[in-house]
């Protein structure tokens, strides 16, 4: 279980900034993200470098230095997931990025028409 600290609470989230995140058992790459204040209020997240490896944001200079990343390799990419019985999808308009080492972390959304807020994961994965 790792601690998420958000340097502004997610969209929709507010006030809560504080969360856990914790590995899926069985399913590599796929995390909860679960309010350490409400752990009943909880989102699916996945390794966007494990499973979306075509997919790389732009993060602007000046919010990586809020989060204190300097290298790609310092930053956990995440996706927020929207499991459905007609399929997951993933919003790509707004990725999670946590400073691996701290546990900071931010929403980005993203100024570019081209990501999705809802894109099919099996569509993707299967690219």
């Amino acid at each position: 279980m790792t601690a998420i600290r958000f340097l502004t609470p997610p969209p929709g989230l507010e006030p809560l900034d504080a969360f856990e995140l914790q590995p899926v058992p069985g399913a590599d790459g796929l995390f909860t993200l679960a309010a350490t204040e409400r752990p009943e209020i909880r989102l699916f997240t996945i390794d966007a470098e494990r499973h979306l490896p075509g997919y790389s944001p732009e993060l602007p200079d000046d919010r990586a230095a809020e989060l204190g990343i300097g290298t790609a390799e310092e930053a956990l990419l995440l996706v927020v997931v929207t499991p459905s019985q007609q399929g997951s999808t993933v919003n790509l308009l707004a990725p999670v990025i946590v400073n691996r080492a701290t546990g900071d972390a931010l929403q980005l959304v993203l100024d570019d028409d081209a990501f999705p807020v809802r894109a099919e994961l099996a569509a993707l994965a299967g690219a």
